[in-house]
């Protein structure tokens, strides 16, 4: 089966042909005008995506050697992300599909993370714990089995890559800022100490490290950029690695994969690998260019799911809220 997969959950216009011996095409297109106004702009966003659907369509097509004739399967992202962007991407979808006469199928763009992961590990098989670190998410899920997933933590307030990105903007570095972070914090010699979050049970909270680490750039503004990159990511990851410590202690899980957007940071990585050998685990990474938002994961989570479930109604709506995974009431925050 040959799946063509649409993402536009956000700020990037992504088109991906994956067929069963593998991905094909994977294009990205980044919109660089958000780094103008220090986030992203929904309203630019949005017309972005709707210049640039074509043409990478037609590019994926030629990339792969095929023609849309050859797709047997149209896959998009129906959310969470950005409403005015997500109807670009989900309307362009089925347009496509009935247009050419193939089945639909929407993807919740959490899930296709999550299948970012096993697209990266063929041999990786449930039960596993997932940790999704992004901008817009952190969250703790259990893969039990094949669309079998419980939220057993989550964010309280703001996601570790939004506090990555709004204290880099702070220092001046621009937007997004997660990657000149992570390449000052290697040149520090004094990492800032900054306080480590601790909420109840599994969940996460990056609103108090946010402004922990404003205060402190205010207390001590001639400290280097790069010491306070390194106590920021410092914070940031040691309060990911303890959820995930706990975690595999308590539901007694052996396999941990790390998916998102931050999980391409090689410090992050480095401290979960010493956790898996110290705790008892072994990690699972995906690809780097399957972290970010990219379509190859939809079009893996669709293909999955139009398998088990058939194709998806063509008046399914846009959602710019709600996870792929049941959250228990004993473990609502």
């Amino acid at each position: 089966m040959i799946t063509l997969g649409i993402d536009t959950s956000c700020d990037d216009t992504s088109v991906a042909v994956l067929g069963d011996d593998g991905v094909y095409a994977n294009l990205v297109s980044s919109h660089l005008i958000h780094a103008e106004f220090g986030g992203v702009v929904p309203e630019f966003a949005s017309r972005a995506h709707t210049k640039l659907l074509y043409p990478l369509l037609e590019l994926a097509l030629r990339t792969a050697g095929i023609s849309l004739d050859d797709i047997d399967l149209v896959a998009a992202t129906a959310g969470p992300g950005l409403i005015g962007s997500l109807l670009c991407g989900l309307s362009f979808g089925k347009a496509l599909a009935q247009a050419s006469g193939k089945p639909f199928i929407a993807v919740n763009h959490l899930e296709g993370h999550i299948w970012s992961l096993l697209l990266s590990n063929p041999s990786l098989r449930p039960a596993f714990l997932a940790l999704l670190v992004s901008g817009g998410h952190t969250e703790l899920i259990m893969v039990r089995d094949s669309f079998d997933y419980t939220e057993i933590g989550a964010t309280l307030d703001d996601a570790c890559g939004e506090a990555l990105d709004k204290v880099g903007k702070l220092m001046g570095l621009g937007y997004p800022a997660g990657a000149a972070v992570e390449r000052l914090a290697v040149r520090a010699e004094s990492p800032a100490a900054l306080p480590r979050p601790n909420p109840k049970g599994l969940d996460f909270s990056y609103s108090g490290l946010k402004t922990a680490a404003r205060n402190y750039l205010t207390a001590n503004p001639a400290t280097p950029a790069a010491d306070l990159s390194a106590g920021l990511q410092e914070a940031a990851f040691d309060h990911l690695v303890d959820r995930v410590s706990r975690a595999v202690k308590e539901f007694d899980v052996r396999q941990v994969g790390v998916v998102g957007g931050v999980a391409v940071n090689n410090r992050l990585r480095e401290k979960l690998s010493a956790a898996g050998r110290k705790v008892g685990f072994e990690l699972y990474l995906p690809l780097p260019e399957l972290c970010t938002d990219n379509a190859a994961m939809i079009a893996a989570a669709g293909r999955a799911r139009f398998g088990t479930f058939g194709p998806s109604a063509f008046d399914v709506p846009a959602f710019d809220r709600a996870s792929f995974a049941e959250r228990p009431a004993s473990a609502a925050s």
